[in-house]
């Protein structure tokens, strides 16, 4: 049993939270995919130094966290993504940054922490043959990484 499912009401799995991003200055907390819903992860703690939150879908949470943790740590040292933006990532696929529509339906952590007027920022990223998932062809038409936000094209 999970952690969160062990304290119904969660005090104390978000004082864990609350002691973890005070220590490390953020967090990736990660989702289950479950049925037709794929992974995903978030960051908790980025709003605590006035900038976005970071989420990606769509990939193993191991993945997710590796990609979260280091956008994290670049925005903390330069600058949070820009929506619209797209970053090409070394040994890995290419990125746009999609603002969430509604990050409060989505970040239940980093809202008990830091309220629902935080922001957010999606990762998207492209398939092996460089699609977008808002193109039909999308990993062959296989889907599998839902948009929160709607494209900010630049």
């Amino acid at each position: 049993m999970c952690q969160q499912c062990e304290d119904p009401d969660r005090s104390g799995y978000l004082e864990r939270l609350r002691e973890g991003v005070a220590d490390r200055g953020w967090l990736v907390q990660g989702v289950e995919g479950a049925g037709p819903y794929p992974p995903w992860a978030y960051t908790v703690g980025l709003s605590g130094y006035g900038l976005p939150e970071l989420v990606a879908t769509g990939l193993s949470l191991r993945t997710a966290a590796n990609l979260l943790n280091d956008m994290a740590s670049h925005s903390l040292h330069a600058s949070p993504p820009e929506p619209g933006e797209r970053i090409p990532l070394r040994g890995g696929p290419l990125i746009e940054v999609v603002p969430l529509a509604e990050p409060s339906a989505h970040l239940v952590f980093a809202v008990a922490l830091y309220g629902p007027e935080i922001r957010a920022l999606q990762l998207v990223h492209a398939d092996d043959q460089g699609r977008w998932p808002w193109s039909p062809e999308f990993r062959d038409g296989h889907g599998g990484q839902p948009v929160l936000g709607v494209r900010h094209v630049r």
